[in-house]
């Protein structure tokens, strides 16, 4: 069966988006390629594992010094991401 109306490409993700409640999934993805990019080479070379749950970003680390300097920086960092992703996605940001 035909449509009469003719969406765009975009419409229609962004409808099947929608439909199957992935929204806050594709968040959470961009959160940590947005993680990635703001933390650059160096840390991620020493990052073990990054996952986002329930608005808190858990970071394993294998330094304790780029621990400790993420520690200060943490509210800075979260400041950074939840910019980018254009909403407050990222609550807190813990280190291990």
């Amino acid at each position: 069966m035909r449509r009469n109306k003719t969406i765009t490409l975009g419409e229609a993700l962004s409808d099947l988006v929608r439909e199957y409640r992935l929204e806050k999934g594709l968040k959470e993805a961009e959160v940590l390629n947005i993680w990635e990019s703001i933390a650059g080479r160096v840390i991620t070379a020493r990052t073990k594992r990054t996952y986002l749950r329930d608005g808190v970003l858990h970071i394993h680390l294998t330094s304790s010094v780029v621990r400790n300097e993420l520690m200060m920086l943490r509210d800075s960092l979260k400041n950074r991401i939840n910019s980018r992703a254009g909403e407050e996605v990222v609550r807190e940001i813990v280190l291990h």
